[in-house]
């Protein structure tokens, strides 16, 4: 379908990737950007949308969440991360089936598209449940199943098995790609690790991983292998593949610049990490040291929301408190961590993350005739700190419409709420 977004607010970005606004028509042609400003020859579009009173801006990128974790919103909140994730989450995954993970990841999709959220990066537990979901949404998603184990056990064996299984399935897919996921150093053994990397070369993959996410992490990694888990996990050879390491809230100076030297991509997750109690990644740092930092929700479990809109303030607030820098992260970075630093995070730079003639029609349109964004002052700095989501219109993926006025067309969202409030029955009474 040909579409043409006539007088919006287009955000852009030049090329040293500052973003700003142009208003003016957007044409889009078999699911690509095809004219900026000015029609292509011999376009026609099939829908015209009008884009008076809208900003229309690249697709937001969730670079690390566990979407079939809405399951356990609000269900284990106020506690310390070790007894959060042990004696709370754990024991609830083990009651999950495989359709449960389906419902949940379903639940998430709905969440992220109708907060501007076009693609995620998830790490989950059900094999096909994850892409079912994204497939059925509309989103683009990258794919990794969380790998646990030790050596070649048969656990860790049947876990790397069925996320090469996984993509094999999803062949010709063009919105699914796949990375292969070691949960943390905690829950794999070097000897495992060193397997997961040396797959993830022999396939062309890129890696997803938790990394110095709590201080007790920190303590034990040294104490283990007497070094910090970016150390550890740069000795093993993992960081020689491409990598999204997760987290990064406890960095030395020397983990930095291993990171950097490595092209290691930083996801940082803040609403999560500062509801944890687990801090605050080194974001101003990292970014001097030319790091890729992209932004995360990790799950609903832990942020209970799956809102990038959230984050992007969150993380520029939080780092001016933080450093007492008034510039430490502003507008503009948050934005760029929330688009083409995600794209670049998954190896998707030259085809989303932005809007540009060639690259896919991933773009969200935002409602800013809403007393939030007004008055328009400062667009840009409006999606940092004024917007939350709400703002969210019409979303397109692959040109495809995915959400129209704030409804899905191709979603039973009645249907997906009673299946998820039918799942959480067998966790059972909550306070």
């Amino acid at each position: 379908m040909n579409i043409q977004i006539q007088n919006a607010d287009i955000l852009l970005f030049d090329r040293g990737e500052k973003p700003f606004l142009r208003r003016c028509d957007l044409f889009i042609r078999e699911g690509c950007i095809a004219g900026i400003g000015e029609a292509p020859a011999d376009f026609t579009a099939d829908r015209v949308l009008d884009g008076t009173h809208r900003l229309a801006m690249p697709g937001l990128i969730n670079c690390h969440t566990h979407a079939y974790m809405t399951l356990m919103r609000n269900i284990a909140d106020d506690l310390a991360f070790d007894e959060w994730l042990f004696g709370n989450i754990s024991p609830i995954e083990d009651k999950l089936i495989a359709e449960d993970g389906y419902w949940g990841s379903l639940l998430g999709c709905m969440e992220m598209l109708r907060s501007g959220t076009t693609c995620f990066l998830d790490m989950h537990m059900f094999p096909g449940q994850s892409a079912r979901a994204a497939r059925e949404s509309g989103m683009r998603a990258a794919i990794s199943r969380g790998l646990v184990g030790s050596g070649d056990d048969e656990g860790g064996t049947r876990r790397l098995h069925e996320a090469l299984s996984e993509m094999e399935e999803a062949k010709g897919d063009s919105r699914l790609s796949f990375l292969l996921a070691p949960h943390a150093i905690y829950t794999c053994d070097e000897a495992y690790l060193r397997r997961v990397t040396q797959a993830a070369k022999e396939q062309g993959l890129r890696l997803h991983i938790h990394v110095s996410e709590s201080r007790n992490e920190i303590e034990n990694a040294k104490k283990q292998f007497g070094a910090s888990p970016v150390e550890y996990l740069a000795r093993i050879g993992l960081f020689d593949v491409p990598t999204v390491a997760a987290h990064c809230v406890h960095l030395s100076e020397e983990d930095i610049d291993i990171l950097a030297e490595k092209g290691v991509s930083a996801a940082t997750n803040p609403v999560s990490n500062c509801k944890l109690a687990n801090g605050f990644a080194p974001i101003p740092k990292l970014l001097a040291h030319g790091v890729n930092v992209c932004l995360g929700t990790d799950g609903a479990a832990s942020n209970n929301t799956l809102n990038l809109f959230r984050e992007m303030g969150f993380v520029s607030l939080v780092h001016k408190g933080v450093t007492g820098d008034p510039l430490a992260v502003g507008a503009a970075d948050t934005l760029k961590m929330a688009t083409l630093a995600g794209a670049r995070a998954l190896g998707l730079e030259k085809t989303i993350g932005s809007i540009e003639v060639g690259k896919r029609a991933d773009i969200v349109l935002l409602n800013t005739d809403c007393p939030q964004f007004s008055p328009r002052n400062n667009l840009i700095s409006a999606l940092a700190y004024s917007a939350n989501g709400s703002e969210v219109d019409t979303v397109l993926v692959d040109g495809e419409i995915v959400l129209e006025h704030r409804a899905f067309p191709g979603i039973d969202e009645e249907r997906v709420r009673y299946e998820v409030n039918r799942i959480t029955e067998k966790f059972g009474k909550q306070e």
